[in-house]
């Protein structure tokens, strides 16, 4: 049994462990009018959580860490709340979220699946923001992977509202959840604050989460319901507006055209829709400090600031306001900032509220399921052919050629998802096998033709840079290219590798080759590839929904679709099997080249 992470010892008061969490601190301007009261408020914000309540790697049994040495997870975050609050007055200072916060981790997914959480049991999530004294929460994509009815539950367990201004019932066309919230906050020796808190969430859930919201709920674009809600929180006496916004900041989309609302859209409402002070973004798993956006109607500038993933950061925003007889509160300035969480120990009370929860997870997750004959790791997957990622595209096409049958040969889909990812010789647990496999996707089949195969294989070899040609290169100079819908590089996740379980599919990627033209030498049993030829292509919900981008593959006649999770297919393939024996499976059908000679790729 594992123990918690470790606490870190911190002296000092509030403002010693804000300074080591990396706080700036300015003072709030003074009125230049002795008639006129000014006041700051400040908004800590939070977002991508993706179940980490504390500082500890699930899937490799020991705290976590990472090349810039990040901590995760919330305890560590209340940290920093506890601090501000100290520094700035419990009643001057709100905390909100921008979603994605019950999906991630062993733990979220074992109060999910392996012990649904009910009216007795309550989410570690749930207990630990409860416990932390959020205000608001704005709904993520990731909030609807188990379910409407296990999101219900969630949501009823919560203090505090969840927020979806742009999550509309399919039937009535309302929200199905609350769009906003107005919070009143009381200065001392001032009037109170009338703050509203609109909630946005991502357009994309429709086709990531198909099977869950299909006629049950709708989703919007953002700016278009902002547009909607934002004077509405204004009449209803709103002095500032915020927004929990779970869309990146930078305009994208990973599903092209296939919605006709951009995915990532935080930038566009801070553009287009007057009346917002401050955004609080999400989605984008990177870090803003502070970004500027000029309402292009008012001229008025709105502050951006995203506080990276998993309580890595905190974000704080702060609202300097005056107020005066004849017009009330005005917001005179905004700007923001982001704490590091590593540099402050976990919250006691946090700890003592969930440790029974983690230690049982634990448990669960160290639990044997089988054994390997050999090691295998996904620590090159992205850019060599290895049994790891052979695994999950046998087991995937396995189940769904044991469940369709029939003659036509059966191909698998899969991405390197955790470079971190490996199955030991001996003894594997589900946290081996789970660790090559992070995302609770669900498996489908649909029909490809051979042609259609080259098509998507084109599309994924864009994950590569173009080369000069032969010799040895740095994994950074070829891999995660940059693209128009992936402007900071294209992630690992995007990036698939279809093999073939009756007969190899092989190919070559000609890296020196333009965007489009690299895939070369593509065969299957041996032969080129018939472009008519027929194929039945096992794939996660999330490419199939039209996650990525990649061509045909959301548009084809589908032929599976159970909801089983892949990842639990793995864990009980490895339990039926008792053993994992790369002989089985794995191939060398893909190889990077330039022309005919191959790449070298160094770690």
């Amino acid at each position: 049994m594992s123990t918690l992470p470790r606490r870190t010892v911190l002296t000092g008061g509030a403002a010693a462990v804000l300074a080591a969490a990396g706080f700036a601190a300015t003072s709030a301007p003074a009125s230049a009018d002795p008639a006129r009261r000014p006041f700051r408020l400040t908004v800590m914000g939070t977002t991508d959580l993706h179940g980490h309540v504390f500082n500890w790697d699930y899937y490799a049994g020991k705290e976590y860490d990472d090349a810039k040495h990040n901590d995760v997870g919330l305890a560590k975050v209340a940290t920093l709340v506890e601090a501000v609050r100290k520094e700035r007055g419990r009643r001057n200072t709100l905390l909100i979220d921008a979603g994605d916060t019950i999906q991630g981790t062993p733990l979220a997914y074992y109060f999910a699946k392996v012990a649904p959480i009910n009216r007795r049991r309550i989410h570690p999530m749930a207990a630990a923001m409860n416990q932390m004294g959020y205000d608001a929460a704005a709904l993520g994509n990731h909030e609807f992977n188990y379910g409407i009815p296990l999101l219900r539950a969630y949501e009823q367990q919560l203090d505090f509202p969840l927020l979806g201004a742009n999550a509309l019932d399919a039937t009535t066309g309302r929200p199905a959840f609350k769009p906003y919230v107005l919070k009143t906050v009381f200065p001392a020796g001032a009037p109170p604050v009338r703050v509203g808190i609109l909630g946005l969430t991502n357009p994309g859930i429709a086709l990531w989460d198909k099977a869950n919201v299909e006629g049950k709920m709708s989703f919007p674009g953002l700016v278009e319901q902002a547009a909607v809600w934002v004077p509405r929180m204004r009449r209803a006496g709103a002095e500032v507006v915020l927004v929990a916004a779970h869309s990146g900041a930078d305009t994208s989309s990973s599903y092209g055209d296939a919605l006709p609302y951009p995915e990532n859209a935080a930038t566009l409402v801070a553009e287009q829709v007057p009346g917002i002070d401050a955004i609080l973004v999400g989605h984008a798993h990177v870090e803003i400090p502070q970004r500027l956006v000029t309402n292009k109607a008012t001229g008025k500038q709105v502050v951006l600031t995203e506080p990276l993933l998993w309580g890595e950061r905190l974000s704080l925003i702060d609202v300097d306001l005056e107020w005066g007889w004849r017009d009330g509160w005005q917001v005179r300035a905004v700007s923001s900032q982001v704490l590091n969480s590593n540099t402050v120990p976990e919250d006691p009370k946090i700890t003592k509220l969930l440790k029974s929860d983690h230690e049982l997870v634990v448990g669960y997750v160290n639990s044997p399921v089988g054994t390997c004959t050999q090691a295998m790791s996904c620590a090159t997957a992205r850019y060599q052919d290895v049994p790891a990622l052979d695994f999950i595209n046998h087991v995937q096409a396995d189940t769904v050629k044991q469940a369709v049958g029939g003659t036509l040969p059966v191909l698998s889909i899969a991405a390197p998802f955790n470079r971190d990812a490996a199955i030991p010789a001996g003894q594997v647990t589900i946290r081996d096998v789970a660790g090559l496999y992070i995302y609770d996707n669900t498996l489908l089949a649909v029909k490809l033709t051979g042609a259609q195969v080259k098509d998507y294989l084109e599309f994924s070899a864009q994950y590569f840079k173009q080369l000069p040609g032969p010799g040895s290169y740095p994994a950074e100079a070829v891999t995660n290219a940059p693209t128009p819908t992936a402007v900071n590089g294209t992630p690992d996740y995007n990036y698939d590798v279809v093999s073939g379980l009756d007969a190899p599919l092989a190919y070559d990627i000609d890296v020196t080759k333009p965007v489009g033209q690299r895939i070369a030498n593509l065969t299957y049993a041996g032969k080129a590839l018939a472009a008519d030829q027929q194929f039945v292509v096992a794939v996660n919900n999330y490419r199939q929904s039209g996650g990525g981008g990649f061509p045909h593959i959301s548009k084809a006649e589908v032929v599976y679709n159970r909801q089983l999770e892949i990842r639990q297919q793995l864990i009980d393939w490895t339990k039926a099997a008792g053993s994992i024996d790369p002989a089985r499976f794995a191939t060398v059908d893909w190889r990077l080249v330039a022309g005919s000679t191959p790449i070298t790729v160094t770690g």
